[in-house]
C-alpha cells in the first residue's frame, strides 16, 4: 500500500500502472503470459528428458537391411474376399522402398479391378525396428483407419508374418518370397472360435529396380 502526507494526514494512494508492457495499462495479463512462457520453457528440457530415450540407430539400420528382399516395384494379381461368395479379382501392385536413410520401410499396395482399373484395395504399411525391444513394428493404413502390430522375420530370412486383433476378429498374414522369386501373401481371419477363413491371396513379381 502506498501513502502520502496531505495536511498532516496519511492518505492512501492507488498505484498507477504504466504502459511499459504491451499496450495495456494493466500489466498483469502480460505478466501472466510471460510467466507461463518462462515456466514452459524451463520445463521443456525436463519433459524431453522424460520422453526421449537413447536409441541405437546402427542396430535399427542393420535390422532393416534384412528386409531388403522386398525393395522394388512388383506387379501381379490378387483375390480378396469381400463377403460370403464374393471374391474380387484384382490387378495388384506393391512398391517397397526405404525412407529416413534406411530406418523405415514403406510398402504401398494397390489392387485395381480388371474391368475398369479403379482402385478397390489400397493399403500402406510403415515398418521400423524397435532396438530396445528387439522387434519389428508396423503401422498399417487402410480405408481411413490404421492399426499397429509386431512383424516377425522368419528363420528363412525371406518371410514375414503379422496379425491384428479387434474384438473377436483376428487376422493373420504370411508374406514370403517363393522359389520363383515371387512375392506371395496369404491372409486369413478368425471370428471367435470359428475356423479360419480366407481373406486374401496375392502373387506379384518384381518389375522395377531393387
Amino acid at each position: 500500500m502506498l501513502v502520502r502526507v496531505e495536511s498532516g494526514k496519511l492518505v492512501q494512494v492507488q498505484p498507477r500502472f504504466t504502459r511499459t508492457l504491451g499496450s495495456c495499462a494493466d500489466p498483469r495479463p502480460a505478466l501472466r503470459i510471460a510467466l507461463a512462457i518462462l515456466i514452459s520453457t524451463a520445463a521443456t528440457p525436463i519433459a524431453m528428458a522424460q520422453t526421449l530415450k537413447t536409441v541405437n540407430i546402427e542396430a535399427q539400420r542393420a535390422a532393416m537391411k534384412k528386409l531388403s528382399f522386398l525393395i522394388g516395384e512388383w506387379s501381379g494379381t490378387a483375390s480378396a474376399v469381400r463377403g460370403p461368395g464374393i471374391v474380387l479379382e484384382l490387378q495388384q501392385t506393391e512398391v517397397a522402398q526405404y525412407k529416413l536413410d534406411g530406418l523405415v520401410l514403406m510398402i504401398e499396395g494397390v489392387g485395381r479391378t480388371a474391368a475398369d482399373s479403379k482402385p478397390s484395395l489400397q493399403a500402406l504399411g510403415l515398418i521400423s525396428f524397435d532396438d530396445a525391444a528387439g522387434v519389428y513394428r508396423m503401422r498399417a493404413f487402410n480405408d481411413g483407419r490404421w492399426l499397429e502390430t509386431e512383424v516377425k522375420l522368419l528363420d528363412d530370412g525371406k518371410s514375414l508374418t503379422w496379425g491384428f486383433s479387434f474384438g473377436e476378429i483376428r487376422t493373420k498374414s504370411l508374406l514370403r518370397i517363393n522359389e520363383k522369386g515371387e512375392w506371395t501373401e496369404h491372409a486369413e481371419y478368425t471370428l471367435g472360435s470359428a475356423a479360419p477363413q480366407r481373406l486374401m491371396d496375392l502373387v506379384v513379381r518384381r518389375v522395377g529396380p531393387k
